[in-house]
């Protein structure tokens, strides 16, 4: 256990001056996404929209919406962003609805709630394809829900009549994504709302990646697989604002076909002395800040917007696309529609080829089966990548061959890797629990 005799509680307050420094020090070795030099974590439309975000956050931070009585303002604001998003999404206004919540891990645990309370089935189960977001298995360890992981088919998306193998009497949900985060791919959405709609059961599409984007694109005229609730069969939908929604990180919704089934995810305690207490999400005190800065997101870009930036972000993924393919023999999996792609080599070693880049200054995800690196393309990334695909270039030519026999695994959003052998779970928590304990760090 790490000594932490090094922590102390502040004895005097300091000058805003003197935070404001402490706060750039520390910043000073984050990842330097601002410069367009990272590829996943941060979702930027521009600098004059992240500061609408921040003064909107900043008028509501001491707002708190547990109360709607008390800030209706916040009430309003939160409707309309279901609204919208809503409408986005080809529901219909009349029967639909949904909540905000704190990110996709929240919008998808409150979404097993909904159908695990909805369902009263004994030890019911929900079924997943392998690329499914963990989010539904920690949903699952949560909730008492049994989680069925399928493996996806030969083409990376999930396997319809593998899944329809598994369901049974027991099975409260189907769950899809649009995209799948590892790969940028979308699951058959169709065949699985027919899958699920044979069985009686809720078919969840998890679009925290792509709900702003697949929308705008059909518009412009991009091949788009089906996946919203344009789609009859599809009962829920999650969507992060603060992915390519341009919103304030903490921020997401969760959206039902059927306002009814919303319902099952409230929660109301009567018993105690405190009062009546209910809450709509997992959340009791839910930050005002984070409501205003996703209202002021939307309302800041507007449809319009959203089509210009995704109509450039997607000439700067084709830039990316064809630049990667002409390196050696790297090739990016499968046919992304969007703006989310991995690429991997059977010549060269990849993961050492992202040792080098990050040697160079980028910071990129690793991700397996297969070995491959990933990319999530936003507007900063136009002006940096014939310097990525040249590095990349010198990446691949400097790399040595492919190897089954690496020394470490993959972890994403916690360390770049993680030594292999031994109790992959275990080490994965060891390196979770170092961020909380390693030292030095002074309050004064």
């Amino acid at each position: 256990m790490t000594d932490l005799r090094h922590t102390r509680f502040p004895e005097h307050g300091r000058s805003p001056e003197a935070i404001v420094e402490a706060l750039a020090d520390m910043g000073s070795g984050d990842a330097d996404w601002r410069s367009g030099r990272t590829w996943s974590l941060v979702y930027s439309a521009g600098t004059a929209h992240d500061a609408v975000l921040v003064d909107a956050y900043r008028r509501y931070a001491s707002e708190n919406a547990l109360s709607p009585s008390a800030f209706p303002s916040l009430a309003r604001m939160e409707r309309e962003v279901v609204g919208a998003l809503l409408e986005l999404l080809g529901a219909d206004l009349t029967r639909a609805g949904g909540t905000m919540a704190s990110g996709g891990t929240e919008s998808i645990i409150l979404a097993v709630k909904a159908y695990r309370d909805s369902a009263l089935v004994h030890e019911p189960n929900m079924v997943l394809p392998s690329t499914a977001h963990p989010a539904f298995v920690k949903a699952g360890q949560l909730l008492g829900v049994r989680t069925v992981v399928v493996p996806v088919g030969a083409d990376l998306v999930a396997d319809p009549e593998a899944m329809r193998q598994v369901v049974d009497d027991r099975t409260i949900l189907v769950a899809a994504s649009a995209p799948a985060f590892p790969y940028g791919l979308v699951d058959p959405i169709r065949e699985l709302a027919s899958l699920a709609g044979e069985r009686g059961i809720g078919l969840h599409v998890d679009a925290c990646l792509g709900a702003f984007v697949l929308p705008i694109l059909r518009e412009l005229g991009h091949s788009v697989p089906p996946f919203d609730f344009t789609v009859d069969g599809v009962t829920s939908i999650s969507a992060d604002l603060h992915k390519y929604g341009y919103g304030p990180k903490g921020s997401s919704a969760i959206l039902y076909a059927d306002r009814r089934l919303r319902r099952a995810q409230f929660t109301a305690h009567t018993g105690w002395p405190g009062g009546a207490l209910a809450s709509p999400t997992l959340l009791g005190t839910r930050p005002g800040g984070v409501i205003a800065a996703a209202w002021a997101g939307i309302n800041h870009i507007g449809a319009h917007g959203y089509r210009e930036i995704f109509a450039s972000v997607m000439e700067t993924t084709a830039r990316l696309r064809a630049g990667i393919e002409q390196i050696g023999d790297l090739k990016v999996i499968g046919d992304p529609p969007m703006c989310v792609l991995a690429f991997g080599s059977v010549q060269r070693d990849v993961f050492a080829m992202a040792e080098r880049l990050e040697g160079s200054g980028w910071r990129i995800d690793r991700q397996s089966d297969p070995d491959c690196l990933h990319l999530i393309v936003n507007p900063v990334h136009s002006d940096v990548v014939e310097e990525f695909l040249g590095d990349l270039a010198d990446a691949f030519d400097q790399a040595p061959s492919a190897s089954d026999g690496r020394e470490s695994a993959v972890v994403y959003g916690v360390s770049s890797h993680v030594p292999a052998g031994g109790d992959l779970g275990e080490a994965i928590l060891e390196a979770i629990e170092a961020h909380y304990d390693q030292g030095p760090s002074r309050w004064d």
